[in-house]
């Protein structure tokens, strides 16, 4: 933990001096040497924080899946997207969703894609070591009392997406526009005013 906020506040200090190319270089380097380690996820995220905004959204692993069945990010050019990270423990999670929920109705005219990545962590609230067979049963019942009014979500259940997106925190909101680009990428709780905002932005209205 020390050490990933040691990184972290190296590259955030040298982007507010504005070394932000130097600044993601470095937390390639130490991406590349920690790729196997519990921080990774933590380097990922910050220089998706630095980095991954205006680029092209990394491609989704959807082969598992709760719920519909999620498209391709490739599938939905033309259209916006919003990503919604979340865990079945994350109480912000919990109350992002009507805001989620609400937003996605509002913005649905503009055809709005929303998806909303999990993963599993290996444990549930009833139990710590958890099988992937009790807690996907877990993760669900969380999900249809929590996040069942999420209209049209579908829910990949993949840890590379976690990884590919660097959201080792959750919530972790991203927006991408028609052109697959990424628009917003915000880790933690947003308000129904700067979500309304990165929507306005990405979509208009």
């Amino acid at each position: 933990t020390a050490l990933g906020a040691a990184i972290e506040v190296r590259a955030q200090a040298m982007a507010a001096q504005g070394q932000r190319a130097p600044a993601v270089a470095y937390l390639d380097r130490e991406f590349a040497s920690f790729t196997k380690t519990s921080i990774a996820a933590r380097i990922r995220k910050n220089i998706n924080l630095l980095a991954l905004e205006g680029h092209p959204a990394p491609a989704l692993d959807v082969a598992h899946w709760m719920g519909a069945q999620p498209p391709s990010l490739s599938s939905l050019r033309g259209r916006p997207v919003l990503l919604f990270f979340w865990a079945h423990w994350c109480g912000d999670c919990k109350a992002d969703e009507p805001v989620i929920a609400k937003l996605a109705r509002e913005y649905a005219p503009h055809h709005l894609a929303l998806i909303a990545p999990t993963q599993l962590y290996g444990y549930t609230a009833e139990k710590e070591n958890a099988t992937p067979e009790e807690e996907l049963a877990w993760t669900r019942r969380v999900f249809d009392r929590f996040y069942s009014d999420l209209p049209g979500v579908s829910v990949p259940v993949s840890a590379a997406n976690f990884r590919s997106y660097g959201a080792s925190t959750t919530p972790t909101i991203v927006l991408i526009d028609g052109a697959g680009i990424v628009r917003l990428y915000h880790p933690g709780a947003m308000t129904e005013s700067e979500l309304r905002e990165g929507l306005r932005r990405v979509v208009g209205g």
